[in-house]
């Protein structure tokens, strides 16, 4: 893949994966209107205490790091499963915000692919 390609699309998936993870933090984007089941998961992870602060962290720590160019293929793996989560929350509790959480796991897999000369040693 273009290098340049390959840039553009990890500080895009950087920049998303902050917003969204520090939005969990300071609740500076508008909620949207999500169906009962959906909203009950969000609630749950709200009032654990923790637990919608952790995924945040997470995806802050992770796009800061795709952001500077540390660790890539690292943050590239723990993101994986926070990106089937995503889509998988989309597709069964709240379709309508699924081109997002696409965006993210296409982006992902794009980067993923790139790397892979980097992460084969894994599997």
């Amino acid at each position: 893949m273009n290098s340049k390609l390959t840039m553009v699309l990890r500080i895009l998936l950087g920049l998303i994966l902050v917003v969204f993870g520090a939005n969990k933090f300071f609740g500076f984007m508008p909620n949207m209107e999500m169906p009962a089941p959906a909203a009950n998961l969000m609630g749950a992870m709200m009032e654990s205490g923790y637990m919608l602060k952790l995924v945040g962290a997470t995806e802050v720590v992770i796009g800061l790091l795709l952001l500077i160019k540390k660790w890539v293929p690292f943050a590239l793996i723990v993101l994986a499963p926070i990106s089937v989560n995503i889509i998988f929350f989309h597709v069964f509790l709240a379709p309508a915000g699924i081109a997002p959480a696409a965006i993210v796991a296409i982006i992902n897999i794009l980067l993923i692919y790139n790397n892979w000369n980097k992460l084969k040693i894994l599997f």
